[in-house]
């Protein structure tokens, strides 16, 4: 135990308030002498970022996390198992559940029959990547990306599972990663927020998963952290523009005289919360200029925009959101994160996958040739994946043309490019079900732990402490994955 923290959980009631009575007498001294050593934080003090400076070297400066909500299906994108075709509508053996529990949509199956795949895949780039004929832009890029098919997690059910990839834990109230990135490493823009999130439409399965804002909010942090929401119709931030009959000018002096009183405010009660309304008030008329110039993509050139493919023009696809995040980092935001939903397929998914896929499949590969043609991937990481897996078994009625298959923690694939990841590679192995890991498990706490660490961040040591306890993204779990490292 810390003997500081043992000291003073050691120290009486009345040692506290004898304590006390002499050091006013040291803080009235003190307001003599010096007035400014009891002034209160300005709300650029309280702007600056957690650590002075990283813990090491960063490979990567910034992030952009492609988030699959509702979870793909590793069976047809990633982790091709060439054996179960040959087993098709055969029962899933016992040993290889080994008890392991399932979702009440499946738990009651009276069988769970093995459900191969019906998309190929092939082989791509210099080590032979498997990837499925569902992504072929994806499989142009294969020497660029680092495949880790066995990523796990404890959680089994959406909401839990996403809150606990990125939060650190299945209960709402912890800080996203992006919030965490933000407190500790801070704004590299004063004039765009340090963590922006975009939601892409999808054409996949309609019935998806709701998204709720604590996903990329700022838990017990500051709120000023927390992530900023752009949309795709109207406003992209909501009461950004002036009303009707406002002058740009009677907005500062408006703003002006407001962050005044909230000064005033501060000094009297001294909520930090105040000194962050005053930052956001200020960050939103920057952001009056900021964010159309951000969002106009008429000064891109066409075969940019030929890359990004024919839904680039359109607001709120997935293409046009991974076009903007590349406009976000150019302009130094610290971390983007697009969520695009639909992939929650337990009935139908041969069909609704192949929709999910082509949603994403071409702007994903764009954004990664841009970013390497700009100089830009060297230092950005990008993240692709999901919460958890699908279910090597089907879910209701097998065809051999059509499936659904229904949740499943124990492994799934993710894939990561970019700042400090090596390129090109596989790592990690499934069993022959895609059921179990048998080679270099990753944890998601391992996961996150590694993105810290590439962003130059010891993920033990950014901690917050909040209800008597220091809290961090990985809660007390995590290791760097060194084997993915550059």
């Amino acid at each position: 135990m810390d003997p500081q923290r043992e000291y003073q959980n050691l120290l009486t009631r009345r040692h506290f308030f004898s304590r006390t009575a002499v050091g006013l007498g040291t803080i009235g001294l003190a307001s003599l002498l010096q007035e400014d050593l009891s002034a209160a934080p300005s709300a650029a003090d309280v702007e600056k970022p957690a650590l002075a400076q990283p813990h090491h070297r960063p490979k990567a400066k910034r992030i952009i996390y492609l988030f699959m909500s509702g979870a793909p299906s590793q069976f047809e994108t990633f982790d091709w198992k060439p054996k179960l075709l040959d087993m098709f509508d055969e029962d899933l053996p016992p040993s290889v559940i080994n008890g392991q529990r399932f979702t009440t949509m499946t738990s009651g199956q009276k069988r769970f029959p093995i459900a191969p795949s019906i998309f190929k895949f092939a082989q791509y780039g210099q080590n032979g990547t498997w990837i499925s004929e569902l992504l072929p832009y994806t499989a142009g890029i294969a020497d660029d990306i680092c495949v880790i098919k066995t990523v796990n997690t404890e959680a089994i059910n959406h909401d839990p599972a996403i809150t606990y990839i990125q939060t650190g834990d299945q209960r709402p109230g912890r800080p996203s990663l992006g919030a965490w990135l933000s407190y500790g490493l801070g704004s590299m823009n004063r004039d765009l927020p340090a963590f922006v999130v975009l939601t892409a439409s999808w054409t996949g399965r309609k019935d998806a998963q709701a998204l709720y804002n604590r996903l990329w909010g700022s838990g017990f942090l500051p709120s000023r952290h927390a992530g900023v929401a752009l949309r795709s119709q109207g406003d992209p931030v909501l009461y950004l523009s002036n009303p009707d009959g406002l002058a740009h000018g009677m907005r500062r002096k408006m703003l002006d005289a407001l962050n005044q009183l909230n000064e005033h405010e501060y000094q009297a009660i001294g909520d930090p919360e105040i000194q962050t309304r005053i930052a956001q008030y200020e960050m939103a008329f920057r952001m009056q200029t900021s964010i159309p110039d951000l969002t106009d993509i008429s000064d891109e050139p066409q075969h940019i925009l030929d890359l990004y493919g024919p839904e680039v023009t359109k607001p709120g696809t997935f293409a046009a959101s991974c076009l903007l995040a590349r406009r976000l980092i150019e302009r130094d935001v610290r971390c983007v994160q697009i969520f695009i939903r639909g992939w929650d397929q337990h009935g139908n998914l041969p069909n609704d996958i192949r929709n999910q896929c082509r949603d994403v499949d071409q702007g994903q590969a764009a954004l990664i040739k841009d970013l390497k043609q700009r100089g830009l991937l060297d230092d950005t990481l990008v993240i692709w994946g999901g919460e958890f897996g699908r279910t090597t078994y089907c879910q209701g009625t097998l065809t051999k043309t059509n499936y659904g298959r229904d949740h499943h923690p124990r492994c799934f694939s993710m894939w990561l490019a970019g700042g400090g990841i090596q390129p090109g590679i596989t790592y990690g192995e499934t069993d022959d079900f895609s059921y179990n890991v048998v080679e270099n498990p990753v944890h998601i706490h391992d996961l996150n732990a590694t993105i810290l660490h590439l962003m130059g961040i010891n993920h033990e040591r950014l901690t917050f402490r909040f209800q008597g306890r220091d809290f961090r993204l990985t809660d007390v779990h995590g290791h760097v994955v060194k084997g993915i490292l550059a």
